[in-house]
């Protein structure tokens, strides 16, 4: 009886929850698919077996084959019968009215235990409904215990810490059910050379620990200049005063990145740099350890814009981003010693330049000699992403993606822990909502976990690289989860603006850490953007989705009130106690808040009928920027005059996602003068492209307003024009190659 109401069940059985597979094609390249069950297959392709050899079917007559059939449904239904009534147990009645089964033999009170109750698949939920289930399933209990798990000691990019870590993330989606799978790369990692270390030569030698990823090796010497934070407007000053040719520049760190230091410093003649913390803007112990990368771009410098797969053969050509000069951080001490010796003129009272080290005057120097050695080795690392899916039950094809690094310099618990914490809690809490409570999102969820982000986003990089004709389709929004816990005062965030509004629904409905009123109120109501909105810049890890791939994306933290950094990045101080004593001893409520937020954006985004990103968000900056580049042009003209290779920067960070994915940072306009005249410029067909786009834009939203959300095929078809806007704007790009004979874009 059991093995007829088993063949059965698999007749009768309806569609059952689909994988989420990487398959290979003819031509090498893995693409995400969705199966729908495990054997799914084209329409008209053979069954699972052997195609040369089939068994010979059994020949029977008609009224043979009817007597069988008759045979077998009474037997069924006689089993059936029996069976339901020897199992059947009692009906009640719970609170809402529907019937529920509970267990006999036990106290029976009439409600049901959380355990006891499964709801049927059909069941749908109210918005407020699964945002209470999320909100519920995000304790600060739970993070707690997730922080404390995931805080390890070393967790290097292609080491065996990360490796482990990589594993337990892969268990911990296989037991989630989510069909895990990894993407292997092979990459090259600079590491400080063990026999060979890193040396600093000025009087004493000084052999720092800290390095800085992707520095060009070799050794030179120059005169020790001091320039600030190595700002191009730092470096003018500089230059005004003391040579900066053949230099080696000393900086403290801030307000830039490394790579932007190295690149300024090595466009304006210097031969070498150092960089260190200086107590002015980092409040930490004078002897603290710096890391970091200088390379000015994203993934993996030596295969770029290629996937980094195994015995894959590429020309010998390396990212332009590269440095052209060695860099290397030394301690404050260190900085202390060499600024009190560095002589030449005293700085300006009126500048910025003066730090806080103590009994150092300082001065921009020029007159002392000093040499920098730098042995950093290429070493060759397998790097293992690691995914898992949530599928959605009617768009299964299309994704939204919520990422977070797991490897770090040292313990990394802000950097790796609290963001691989979120993106666990979040997997477990979605999984849940599914397989218990009957949620059934629209769409589906991956969850990744990167590794070799501290070398700029390589992990993350080398799979967007490898993928891009099947990510540009499928994934319609990032979220990164690195770094969304730095304190617990306020709140800031980079997006694109097809997601300011969806940031703004957010902050309405989850509340300000340890705090009564919503981040919205707290954050200023009408003022929220100016206080929230901050452009991307390229070192966040979010940076390759949006520039490079067009996806929609979205980088968050909560900060303390008096400043947007974390000190302890790059440091072997980035620890539990520290990120406590930021939090003040908060750290897992304000880690369950940042889950909240990054949930209810991917709840919004997967549960409603229509893509909850707003293509009108592009109208203000699109018209601004626009309106910045008119004035230009028409300053430009009217001068007329200008030398060869005279360069216009203009804050353009709206096409960003439209125009070839260009740098966040803004697209750099380049006017190229022929024979000393600027001629024939006009940004005319810019404007006709912003009225363009506001057409198209109001069209989607005019079928917005008009969309019978019932039909199932129509939603689709306008969620795909929206996802289509972030490329909509390449046309663009042909305007200016078309008209381009006194203007060059440089991304």
């Amino acid at each position: 009886m059991e093995r007829i109401r088993s063949a059965f069940h698999s007749m009768m059985k309806s569609e059952r929850y689909s994988r989420f597979t990487l398959q290979p094609s003819e031509n090498g390249e893995r693409h995400a698919e969705v199966n729908l069950s495990d054997y799914a297959a084209e329409d008209g392709a053979e069954a699972p077996g052997s195609p040369s050899f089939r068994p010979e079917p059994l020949l029977h007559s008609r009224r043979t084959v009817a007597f069988v059939i008759l045979g077998t449904v009474i037997l069924f239904v006689a089993g059936y019968l029996i069976g339901y009534i020897s199992h059947q147990k009692p009906m009640v009645e719970s609170d809402c009215g529907q019937s529920v089964t509970v267990e006999t033999g036990g106290t029976n009170t009439g409600k049901p235990s959380p355990a006891q109750t499964v709801p049927p698949p059909d069941v749908s939920l109210s918005w407020k409904d699964v945002t209470q289930l999320l909100t519920d399933k995000l304790s600060s209990e739970a993070f707690k215990k997730t922080l404390k798990e995931f805080d390890l000691l070393s967790r290097t990019a292609g080491s065996e810490g990360d490796l482990n870590l990589a594993n337990r993330i892969f268990t911990t989606f296989k037991t989630l059910e989510m069909k895990p799978w990894t993407d292997i790369h092979y990459v090259q990692l600079p590491m400080p050379d063990s026999n060979n270390p890193n040396t600093v030569y000025f009087g004493s030698d000084v052999k720092p620990a800290g390095y800085l990823a992707y520095s060009k090796p070799g050794r030179v010497e120059g005169r020790l200049v001091y320039g600030n934070y190595g700002r191009q407007e730092d470096l003018d000053f500089v230059q005004g005063r003391v040579d900066l040719k053949g230099s080696v520049l000393l900086l403290r760190a801030g307000k830039i990145t490394f790579a932007q230091q190295v690149d300024n410093a090595a466009r304006m003649g210097a031969s070498a740099v150092l960089i260190y913390l200086d107590t002015k803007d980092y409040n930490l112990v004078t002897d603290t350890e710096l890391y970091g990368h200088v390379h000015l771009g994203s993934g993996d410098p030596y295969t770029p814009g290629f996937p980094s797969f195994n015995h894959t053969q590429f020309a010998p050509t390396e990212s332009a981003g590269l440095p052209k000069i060695p860099a290397q951080t030394i301690t404050a001490n260190t900085a202390a010693a060499l600024l009190r010796n560095i002589g030449g003129p005293e700085v300006d009272a009126s500048t910025d330049f003066k730090g806080e080290l103590k009994s150092v005057t300082y001065k921009l120097g020029g007159s002392q000699n000093i040499t920098v050695e730098v042995n950093n080795v290429l070493v060759n690392k397998e790097i293992h992403n690691v995914f898992g899916v949530v599928k959605g039950f009617t768009d299964p094809d299309r994704y939204v993606v919520l990422g977070a690094q797991r490897d770090a310099w040292g313990r990394g618990y802000t950097r790796a822990t609290v963001g691989t914490s979120v993106l666990i809690e979040l997997a477990n809490a979605f999984h849940e909502m599914v397989k218990k409570d009957g949620f059934r999102p629209r769409r589906s969820i991956i969850f990744a976990s990167w590794t070799a982000g501290e070398f700029g986003s390589v992990g993350a990089t080398e799979w967007l690289e490898g993928y891009m004709s099947s990510i540009d389709r499928s994934v319609f929004t990032y979220i990164n989860l690195d770094g969304v816990v730095m304190g617990c005062e306020s709140f800031v965030a980079s997006a694109s603006p097809l997601l300011h509004s969806l940031i703004e629904s957010t902050m309405k409905e989850v509340s300000m850490p340890r705090s009564a009123s919503s981040m919205y109120e707290a954050m200023g109501k009408n003022k929220w953007q100016t206080r929230v909105l901050r452009t991307m810049s390229m070192e966040d890890p979010a940076y390759p989705f949006l520039a490079f791939a067009g996806i929609p994306s979205i980088s968050f933290h909560f900060i303390p009130g008096n400043t947007e950094s974390y000190p302890y990045y790059g440091t072997s101080l980035d620890n539990m106690d520290h990120l406590n004593y930021q939090t003040n001893h908060h750290t897992s409520e304000v880690t369950a808040t940042a889950a909240r937020f990054a949930g209810l954006m991917t709840l919004r985004l997967v549960h409603d009928h229509l893509l909850s990103l707003d293509v009108s968000g592009y109208k203000g900056p699109i018209t601004k920027a626009v309106s910045q580049i008119y004035k230009q042009v028409n300053q430009l003209t009217r001068v007329n005059i200008f030398p060869l290779g005279f360069f216009c920067f203009i804050e353009f960070d709206v096409f960003s996602e439209v125009i070839f994915s260009l740098s966040v940072h803004g697209v750099l306009f380049t006017l190229i003068m022929q024979s000393g005249q600027l001629k024939d410029v006009s940004p005319t067909w810019l404007n006709r492209a912003r009225g363009s786009y506001f057409r198209a834009a109001n069209g989607i939203s005019n079928a917005i307003a008009n969309m019978d959300l019932t039909d199932k095929e129509a939603c689709r078809i306008l969620n795909d024009r929206i996802m289509r806007v972030r490329c909509k704007l390449p046309t663009l790009q042909t305007i200016v190659n078309s008209g381009r004979s006194h203007r060059k874009m440089v991304a």
